[in-house]
């Protein structure tokens, strides 16, 4: 069966996904994949299975696995919410991580040295906002749930997506936020907003933060706001090795997605494997 994609159909997609209380920036994510697939087909535009096989096809040899399964999630959604299922593809079968990627992990030296630059540029909104996400794990999209309010009960309470949690506060990191808000006349509502009360836009603070990477010494590569919440995770399971707790932590419904949060590096795998060696040559 042949479909054909235009702009009224990408339009309703949009909405569809804008119902689902999708965040804007997957929505911009899919719509970008979709137009990407609308282009490939050229002025044709119509679509069938065998078209989605080719463009499949084409992914494989022009981008990374992991890029071209993005981009195959995103088409399948589209097809769904769309009534399209003929049109539906498999993603690439990828082998699961067994380490954990050294060229985009923050150590704690980088960590404290982006502080550093954040308190030196005169920037604390910057400052408490890293501190915020590396003490509690939260994801950037549930800061506004950072208020005032929560600081005197150390919990937050999140609700996102129909979806509610409660993220815990740790005791040091009270008594700086109680300290910012004093100093910044904030009384109630949210911690972190603009000068005009509004909530800060993700891609301000992302490139805040990036602006901070050569005064740190850190690479760019490793500065965005998820990195603190791994960051978080890294931190907890070498303290407690308690994977549970972990992902209650995190707001994760399924270990198997906090699991890429413990998996050790390659060079520490391999110093666990030299010292098993050298145990072997002391029998």
């Amino acid at each position: 069966m042949e479909h054909y994609i235009d702009g009224q159909t990408v339009t309703f997609f949009s909405e569809r996904l804008m119902e689902l209380e999708r965040s804007s920036l997957t929505i911009s994510k899919y719509i970008r994949d979709v137009t990407t697939f609308r282009r490939w087909l050229g002025d044709n535009g119509t679509v069938d299975k065998n078209r989605v096989i080719r463009f499949k096809q084409m992914l494989r040899e022009k981008y990374r696995l992991s890029s071209a399964n993005s981009m195959l999630s995103a088409l399948n959604k589209f097809f769904q919410l769309l009534g399209w299922d003929d049109c539906y593809v498999r993603t690439f079968k990828t082998q699961r991580a067994s380490f954990r990627n050294e060229e985009r992990e923050l150590s704690m030296e980088e960590y404290k040295r982006l502080l550093k630059a954040a308190r030196d540029k005169g920037d604390m909104q910057i400052h408490r906002i890293m501190e915020t996400i590396a003490s509690t794990g939260i994801r950037i999209s549930e800061l506004p749930f950072i208020t005032v309010a929560s600081l005197n009960t150390r919990r937050a309470l999140v609700s996102l997506k129909g979806k509610t949690r409660q993220v815990l506060i740790p005791a040091k990191l009270c008594k700086k936020l109680r300290q910012y808000c004093k100093e910044r006349k904030i009384l109630s509502g949210s911690i972190f907003i603009t000068r005009t009360g509004r909530p800060l836009d993700r891609s301000n603070i992302l490139h805040r933060m990036k602006a901070l990477s050569s005064a740190a010494q850190v690479e760019r590569s490793k500065i965005f706001p998820h990195n603190l919440r791994h960051f978080f995770a890294v931190n907890y399971y070498r303290t407690e090795k308690d994977i549970v707790r972990l992902a209650d932590l995190l707001g994760h419904t399924s270990i198997n997605t906090t699991r890429i949060y413990t998996l050790i590096s390659c060079e520490s795998q391999l110093d666990i494997l030299d010292k098993v060696e050298n145990s072997l040559d002391a029998v």
